[in-house]
C-alpha cells in the first residue's frame, strides 16, 4: 500500500512541476512568477513539503534551461517546504499562504542574493534587494492557490482528493 501512495505522490509531483512550468511560460510577468507560488501552495497541501520542494526544484531547473536565472530555483523551493510543514502540523489552508509568502518572499529572496552575486556577478548594495520583488509575486500566487483550495474544500472534493492520496 505504501508503494502505491508513493507512486501517486511522485506522479502528482511531476504534474505539479510541469503545470508550474507551463503556466509560468505562457503567462509571463516580468520579474514575477505568481503561478509558481500558486502551484507551490497546491503541492504543499496535496503532496507535502518534500515532494512540493521537489516539484518546485524540477520546475526551476526547467525554467533555468529555458533561459531564466538561478532565481527560478531559489524563488520556488522554500515556499512549499515551509507551507507544507505548517499544513502538516495545523491542517490550516490559510497558514499555507503565510508559509509560502515567508518561504518565498523572505527566505527565497535572501537566498537569491549571494547566489546572484556568485554566479552572475551582480553587484547590488543591499542583501534584502530581492525581497520587494519576490513578496508581491508570492502573495498573488499563494492567494490564488488558497482560493482554489477553499473552493475544493467547500465542495468536499479536497478531502476526497487527499484521502485518495493516502
Amino acid at each position: 500500500m505504501k508503494t502505491k501512495t508513493t507512486t501517486k505522490k511522485l506522479v502528482l509531483t511531476a504534474l505539479f512541476a510541469c503545470l508550474a512550468f507551463v503556466l509560468n511560460t505562457f503567462v509571463y510577468f516580468p520579474s514575477m512568477a505568481p503561478f509558481q507560488h500558486f502551484v507551490d501552495v497546491l503541492a504543499a497541501v496535496f503532496v507535502g513539503p518534500w515532494y512540493g520542494c521537489a516539484a518546485a526544484f524540477l520546475c526551476g531547473i526547467m525554467r533555468m534551461l529555458s533561459g531564466r536565472t538561478i532565481q527560478a530555483v531559489t524563488g520556488a523551493i522554500f515556499g512549499p517546504v515551509l507551507g507544507g510543514l505548517i499544513y502538516r502540523k495545523t491542517k490550516n489552508i490559510y497558514l499555507v499562504f503565510v508559509g509560502e509568502v515567508i518561504g518565498t518572499g523572505v527566505i527565497g529572496a535572501l537566498a537569491s542574493y549571494p547566489l546572484m552575486r556568485l554566479f552572475y556577478g551582480l553587484e547590488v548594495q543591499k542583501w534584502y534587494y530581492y525581497v520587494p520583488f519576490y513578496t508581491p509575486s508570492a502573495v498573488v500566487g499563494a492567494a490564488m492557490g488558497v482560493a482554489v483550495l477553499l473552493i475544493l474544500k467547500r465542495s468536499g472534493a479536497l478531502n476526497r482528493m487527499l484521502n485518495q492520496l493516502g
